[in-house]
């Protein structure tokens, strides 16, 4: 195998390095020693391993120089972009050696704010404070897109496939009071081709299962519903008593999770027939949201279909919450500022998060039932 690192966008790179990492690599485990005397140092427990990382804690640093934004792993699990007010992307592997194989630097006039991955190209999305979503090819680096449309900062991104059609189409959210929707790819029109006006400062937004409708989380503290066929709004979700930070759908399209400013993360069911009049499945307290009102990014977790949520905190660290039980499984430390996005690995129990401190840390946690 070639020494040289392959672009993210080969799907047969990512093949091999999947096999490098074989199953066996996932239950080693750990000799743990303590005493400062060498003589007295003794074996005290083992922790068993539950993932091909290197090391049960891994962190990403030197890539940045301003706090990180937003954060995800790539669709296969093997690679992961961040962003951050420094107007970079970083491009780095998940996996041994972890390193920054790629940067995209001054993609954007200013601070980018939010970033996905492409689910049927080799292609990255980014939306920044200067008002415009930027489409770039990972093979090449090269800036592909760049659209405008908005009037104000865009805050956030989500994207989904259409239907049969298998187009994607990107949805974004600003400033300006406005959600609007694109066609992904690199031939789309260069017009968005719809547009929502919420009448207030729009924060977060997110795809629901289906393709054909949108949740939006804005500075009303509500959750508004928009319809794609009927291109109006279909309903609200309420319960928040501040504005929602982000939006995230669960792996298995039942829910929608979302953090806010009054440091509570709320969990509403959107199943057709819900048993609660409210919507409300879940409400989690903590961690604080902090007086700079950072967007801090929730996520789901997915190699396990849905069973935590974590989001990052002022207060330097993550939550992680078993969904059903509503308690807490982790308060997970490591930074030295506020912990802005959080994301799960695809595939394995491996949490990432990003920072205020410009780094990010990937952890391993413990394997569910």
């Amino acid at each position: 195998m070639s020494k040289r690192p392959a672009s993210p966008g080969s799907s047969q790179a990512l093949a091999k390095r999947a096999r490098g990492n074989s199953p066996s690599e996932a239950n080693n485990q750990i000799a743990i020693t303590v005493s400062a005397n060498t003589r007295e140092q003794g074996l005290i427990r083992t922790v068993k391993r539950t993932s091909a990382l290197e090391s049960p804690i891994v962190a990403l640093t030197g890539s940045h120089t301003a706090e990180i934004l937003s954060a995800r792993f790539d669709p296969t699990g093997q690679n992961i972009a961040a962003c951050s007010s420094d107007r970079s992307v970083s491009l780095w592997r998940t996996y041994a050696p972890s390193t920054n194989y790629g940067q995209l630097p001054q993609l954007h006039k200013v601070a980018i704010t939010d970033l996905a991955w492409s689910l049927i190209s080799p292609l990255l999305y980014t939306v920044s404070a200067d008002k415009t979503l930027i489409m770039s090819d990972l093979t090449t680096g090269e800036r592909v897109r760049k659209l405008r449309g908005h009037a104000g900062v865009i805050n956030a991104l989500s994207r989904t496939t259409a239907g049969s059609s298998g187009m994607e189409l990107i949805a974004t959210a600003a400033d300006d009071g406005t959600v609007k929707m694109w066609e992904g790819g690199d031939e789309g029109s260069k017009y968005h081709v719809a547009d929502w006006n919420i009448g207030c400062p729009v924060t977060a937004v997110c795809w629901g299962p289906d393709g054909n409708s949108v949740y939006i989380g804005a500075l009303d503290n509500l959750i508004h519903v928009y319809d794609l066929r009927k291109g109006e709004e279909v309903s609200i979700l309420g319960g928040h008593t501040d504005t929602p930070t982000s939006l995230s759908l669960s792996p298995d399209g039942s829910y929608i999770m979302s953090p806010s400013l009054a440091s509570q993360t709320i969990i509403h069911d959107i199943r057709p027939f819900s048993p609660s009049p409210t919507r409300i499945h879940r409400t989690f307290q903590g961690p604080q949201a902090g007086f700079e009102n950072a967007l801090l990014r929730g996520a789901w977790s997915r190699s396990d279909n849905g069973t935590r949520i974590a989001v990052g905190g002022a207060d330097r660290t993550v939550t992680v919450w078993d969904v059903e039980s509503g308690k807490i499984q982790y308060k997970l430390p490591g930074h030295k500022g506020t912990v802005t996005c959080v994301d799960f690995h695809p595939k394995e129990p491996i949490i990432l998060t990003g920072s205020k401190d410009s780094t990010l840390l990937l952890g391993e946690l413990e394997a569910t039932a």
